[in-house]
């Protein structure tokens, strides 16, 4: 069994906490550096719910090229990306929605009270060691109430920080591509004693995006390049950990992102003129305190600001440049204390405080200065003996909105009210079973139900937003298989088979207008019902050559379900594909690792009417990537190549975006 060496990362604010519990015996394990026997394997094996990883090692031998590619990767997601590196990139887990799926950044929630959905564009990978999907609830249970509000969470967990050495460590890469694509990225880190260390990154990503497509109707065939399209985007972080004693730390973050853009127009027949720009800017700083004491109480605190800008203009507007821009903040606390009196027993009491609030540039941006207080409560207990593992929790919800009425416009039909109060309990429950002593075969059940609140682009945006809006309601229940058989010595496999069942009450759907503007349309109810497995085979020819097998499979099946005598009753919901898959082939030798990828979804359709040729076509993505590794002293050097779009294939995710074509990508990264 691999061992892994979780040391406690000086980004890491609530994932990898003071007091990490151990999944089998429920102890408070020593802060310090925890050797686990436990592999990440074994954690997405034992899980009650249904629960994903995906390390550094395993990006670079799946071919992992960005995050949008990685998620491709996962089983139960459908991602929306309008192409190109500047393209938004929002995740929907198993038919929820983006709204539902909660995005954590070193164990701290993102958050967009204007969307209600996190663009992942926004990450880069190379500054990322685990990436992790959980569907339900999270077996860590020591954890802020927020990471339970959301049907599903993914986790992005930053590159750990240097233990107890003390030189300074540098990292640079260099990253060139198709379209005008170049990224420098820097990071530095260092221990300047057993107590404290920090570590810096910096990146930047210039991009034309002016990929060509070509646009059929009927018999004849245009051939055009993307215009509109360039982005010229900085990220920078700045780390620190400080740990005096074996029993707290303090760790913190101070984060800024920029990001000008312009964002291509719908393509039409014999068009594709655009002149809308979105210039981004989003600043936060967070910090955690965790305490120990002894192997029965632990305490976790986190305290964040967030300010984030949103500034977009249309030149093409007649008469006027269209302004639309949007300032957010937020100002959080969570706080969370863990009990473990015995082996089999742990419980957890958390605590969440958050302040938003939104202003606009104008009435046509957004109706008032809305804000809202959220308070959120969790209590969990954890029960584990034998071959069983149970999960109970209970979470409170409290949001009480109101509006700042401004002076804004004198038009009379501009209505300023604030949204109504939210109060709900939600319940879940999961457990995990192990079938046979000596199998690692396990049988696990999940149920869960949470609510989600409209977001103020839901409530408040002109002709759009309605402040009467229900929440969405929503419930889901979970029954799978997972399996680790004993094939041989030199040959490990991982399989794991989920069914569910989720249920949306009120469902809001989202329909893009563009890549900033979406109409919502209240659906009503909503079914889901599908399957997702997934496959991990690795075999060890020797100890130089080593051959390994992923895939993923997804059944989906999204229903509008409200009114039985509507015609659009039993039709797919919008942008939710039928089929997804995804597949990898492997070959690390002692010359040039070599990896052969694909994703693919079926066809699905752009609006939930299904009128007659709006249908988007299912396609398949072929991808080659190659990588060699060179070790001499202390300096590691990694020149990698990537195809993507192998067999150029031409299609679209979003309805008139489509996708880059084939493409290359060079990068060299050295570290020191």
């Amino acid at each position: 069994m691999k061992k892994f060496n979780l040391s406690i990362i000086a980004m890491l604010v609530s994932v990898s906490a003071m007091a990490q519990t151990d999944t089998i015996t429920s102890r408070v394990h020593q802060l310090k550096e925890v050797t686990v026997t436990k592999s990440q394997r074994k954690r997405m094996l034992t899980s009650t719910a249904p629960l994903q990883m995906m390390d550094r090692k395993d990006m670079l031998t799946m071919g992992v090229t960005d995050m949008a590619d990685a998620l491709h990767r996962m089983s139960g997601v459908t991602l929306r990306d309008y192409g190109g590196a500047g393209g938004m990139k929002t995740v929907a887990v198993r038919g929820f929605g983006a709204k539902h799926t909660g995005v954590s950044y070193d164990g701290v929630m993102l958050s967009d009270c204007q969307s209600g959905e996190i663009d992942l564009s926004r990450y880069s990978l190379d500054n990322v060691a685990k990436l992790s999907l959980v569907i339900g609830d999270n077996d860590d249970i020591f954890i802020p109430a927020r990471q339970a509000a959301s049907s599903a969470v993914l986790n992005i967990q930053t590159l750990p920080l240097p233990s107890d050495e003390r030189k300074p460590h540098l990292t640079s890469q260099l990253k060139m591509g198709s379209f005008g694509y170049v990224s420098p990225y820097l990071r530095y880190e260092q221990s300047f004693s057993k107590a404290f260390a920090v570590s810096a990154v910096a990146e930047y990503i210039y991009a034309e995006n002016d990929y060509p497509y070509e646009i059929r109707n009927v018999k004849t065939v245009t051939k055009d390049r993307r215009t509109n399209s360039l982005m010229s985007s900085g990220h920078g972080e700045l780390n620190f950990s400080w740990q005096p004693h074996a029993t707290n730390r303090l760790t913190g973050k101070i984060y800024y992102y920029d990001n000008s853009r312009q964002l291509p127009g719908i393509v039409h027949y014999y068009t594709n003129v655009s002149g809308e720009t979105l210039h981004d800017r989003n600043f936060f700083v967070q910090a955690g305190y965790q305490k120990r004491w002894g192997d029965t109480w632990a305490l976790k605190t986190i305290a964040k600001v967030n300010w984030y800008e949103s500034i977009y203009r249309d030149k093409l507007m007649p008469g006027a440049v269209n302004d639309a821009s949007y300032w957010q903040r937020e100002y959080y606390a969570s706080a969370a204390l863990l009990f473990v009196p015995t082996k089999h027993w742990a419980m957890d009491y958390s605590a969440d405080y958050s302040f938003n609030n939104l202003n606009g540039s104008s009435w046509r941006a957004i109706i008032g200065h809305p804000f809202r207080h959220s308070i959120l409560q969790s209590v969990t207990v954890k029960y584990q003996t034998g071959r069983w593992v149970m999960t109970g929790k209970l979470l409170h919800s409290l949001f009480i909105n109101r509006q700042k009425n401004v002076e804004q416009t004198d038009r009379t039909d501009v209505q300023i009210n604030s949204a109504r109060n939210m109060r709900r309990l939600s319940p879940s429950l999961s457990l995990s079973y192990k079938l046979l002593e000596d199998e690692e075969l396990f049988l696990r059940a999940s149920y869960k139900n949470i609510f989600r609140s409209p977001t103020f682009n839901e409530s408040y945006y002109y002709h759009y937003g309605s402040t009467e809006l229900n929440p969405e309601l929503t419930d889901q229940w979970n029954i799978g298989v997972t399996y680790s058989p004993h094939l041989s010595r030199y040959t490990t496999a991982t399989l794991m088979f989920d069914s569910y069942i989720n249920k949306v009450k009120d469902m809001i759907v989202a329909v893009p207008y563009n890549m900033f503007v979406w109409t919502c349309i209240n659906v009503g109810n909503v079914r889901s019902i599908g399957i997702d497995a997934t496959m991990q085979v690795e075999h060890q020819f020797n100890k130089a050559h080593g051959l390994m097998l992923s895939g993923s499979y997804s059944l989906q099946k999204v229903q509008n379900r409200t009114n039985p005598e509507s015609p659009n009753y039993n039709k797919q919901i919008a942008y939710m594909p039928q089929h997804t898959a995804s597949g990898s082939v492997a070959y690390e030798n002692p010359w040039i690792n070599l990896i052969l990828h694909a994703t693919g979804m079926s066809s699905r359709w752009p609006n939930n009417e299904h009128y007659p040729s709006t249908m988007i076509e299912g396609y398949v993505d072929f991808g080659l990537t190659a990588y060699k590794q060179i070790h001499f002293g202390n300096h590691h050097v990694e020149i990698r190549g990537d195809i993507k779009n192998l067999f150029n294939k031409q299609y679209c995710i979003v309805a008139h975006y489509p996708m880059p074509g084939r493409s290359w990508m060079i990068s060299i990264n050295y570290k020191l």
